[in-house]
């Protein structure tokens, strides 16, 4: 009498396929939020570093200036709206304050978001973090 062979058949069911897709799914889900998270944060970082360039760029000019030019500065806040890209819309707003003590000037600049263009600037320069500053930078200069 022959004796009849088992066939085995190797291989994957159509449940575990469908349990390795879930899977696979379920960590390309993770890692795209994971992207997004960090497209954001460098978007983040990059308004940052141009308002801490930008703040950093009016202090270097006016350590250039002569003492006259300081104290004809010291009369008022200087704002300025200010377009990196020069595209047509206005990128950010730059808030210059000179305060002149003797012969030592106080140099404090602020730079916010272009949607502070319609903050007062009292406001502004009164409580920046509640406007979300990016950079405040301050400094003295002697003569």
């Amino acid at each position: 009498m022959k004796s009849i062979k088992k066939i085995k058949h190797e291989g994957f069911s159509l449940i575990e396929v469908l349990i390795g897709i879930a899977i696979v799914a379920i960590a390309l889900l993770g890692l795209a939020q994971l992207f997004t998270y960090s497209v954001m944060n460098n978007s983040r970082a990059d308004r940052m570093s141009n308002a801490t360039f930008l703040a950093q760029q009016q202090i270097d000019y006016h350590r250039n200036l002569t003492s006259d030019e300081l104290n004809t500065l010291t009369a008022g806040t200087n704002d300025e709206q200010i377009d990196v890209n020069l595209d047509g819309s206005i990128d950010y707003r730059r808030l210059t304050t000179i305060q002149a003590t003797g012969l030592f000037w106080e140099i404090r600049v602020f730079v916010f978001s272009a949607e502070q263009l319609n903050t007062a600037v009292n406001d502004l320069i009164g409580d920046p973090q509640e406007y979300s500053v990016k950079a405040d930078v301050s400094t003295i200069i002697s003569r």
